[in-house]
């Protein structure tokens, strides 16, 4: 897919790595210091929902990479979201958003999602709510300036609009590159000889997890600044085979959903494995819990359910990538795989008060 979107900033400066290009920033929410900082109120303020006791952070934690840890997310009424919440870092360079919405291919777009969404609610914002919302933020002093600040050229500064296009830029912001696995890039830092072993493991044509994530962010879906053509694959990775002939539970078929093509059954984006080690538990529904038990999946080439309503051999499903095939990884070659995914921990972003609760330090 050939795209042209231009890049526009104001008083904004990436801090990249020589290794890691500009993302692209659409042309029209430039980046800024004052649009990133609403964003982050926005982000933390319960306010925003329709409840008023409900924020953008309850499903994405920094120290868990902008994840939450469950298997699936507590929405805005208390039912479950249908799919695991994905890690917010670096997802300015995502070309496509969601676990399989093609469509859908900018932050912008996406906050769309769980601000209106009701399938299930999420943040609960409808026509009848959005202006008693809206008054709610207009109602703290704080926000009417910093809206003009960031949105002088609007001739309504706050608006939902604005609410969204400041939510995307805080969330751009949000960028993971210091890794040990970054700094030893830059001749900063040794890895170890197990997380060395897990590297070549990785990179290899053994374990081939390169070919999913063999990208700077650890994906296959990535554009850039200098992107010129953006590549969007979705993956069947055996995961369920429910009916023998690769049928995945609804509601979370992949991008059949949007496609109704047989040959989509069960294909998703393959996520950043950046910060991997704290994003648990795994895939697009969380169904395994924990690094090891993924390691293990890729390591058998799929994974069989033996018994109950998901019974099926995910390993023979027909839909599943060619890249997808039993390996029998070693002990030794798990251990040293597990190793070199920890090495991509960036533990700076899990901390850093650029992306922390601006309103628990409020007096």
């Amino acid at each position: 897919m050939v795209v042209a979107w231009p890049v526009a900033a104001q008083d904004w400066r990436w801090q990249l790595p020589s290794h890691v290009p500009e993302p692209r920033v659409p042309v029209d929410n430039p980046m800024s210091a004052a649009k990133v900082e609403l964003g982050r109120r926005l982000f933390y303020d319960p306010r925003l929902s329709a409840t008023g006791n409900r924020s953008c952070s309850a499903c994405h934690l920094q120290e868990r990479a902008f994840s939450d840890g469950r298997a699936l997310s507590v929405g805005g009424t208390g039912e479950l979201t249908h799919r695991n919440a994905p890690g917010l870092a670096n997802s300015a360079w995502n070309a496509t958003y969601n676990w399989a919405a093609p469509a859908i291919v900018s932050l912008e777009r996406q906050m769309e999602v769980p601000l209106f969404g009701d399938d299930p609610i999420e943040m609960g914002v409808n026509d009848g709510n959005r202006q008693q919302i809206l008054a709610r933020l207009a109602a703290d002093p704080l926000y009417p300036p910093l809206f003009r600040q960031a949105f002088a050229d609007q001739p309504q500064p706050l608006s939902m609009a604005s609410v969204i296009r400041a939510i995307s830029a805080f969330e751009r912001s949000i960028v993971s590159v210091d890794s040990r696995y970054d700094r030893y890039l830059q001749g900063r830092e040794q890895l170890s000889e197990s997380e060395q072993r897990g590297m070549a493991l990785f990179f290899g044509e053994r374990a081939e997890c390169h070919h999913c994530h063999g990208s700077f962010n650890f994906n296959d879906q990535v554009v850039h600044a200098r992107s010129r053509v953006v590549d969007t694959p979705f993956h069947n990775t055996g995961l369920y085979n429910i009916d023998g002939a690769g049928g995945f539970p609804f509601p979370n078929r992949g991008l059949y959903e949007s496609t109704g093509k047989p040959e989509d059954m069960g294909a998703f984006r393959a996520p950043s494995l950046r910060n991997v080690e704290v994003t648990g538990p795994y895939m697009h529904d969380g169904s395994l819990a924990t690094l090891e038990a993924v390691i293990d999946f890729y390591s058998e080439g799929g994974r069989l359910i033996a018994s109950g309503p998901q019974q099926g051999d995910g390993r023979l499903n027909p839909h599943k990538s060619g890249l997808i095939a039993r390996i029998d990884f070693t002990a030794q070659e798990k251990r040293d795989l597990l190793a070199f995914l920890k090495a991509l921990t960036d533990d700076s972003l899990l901390h850093d008060p650029r992306w922390q609760d601006p309103w628990k330090r409020r007096p």
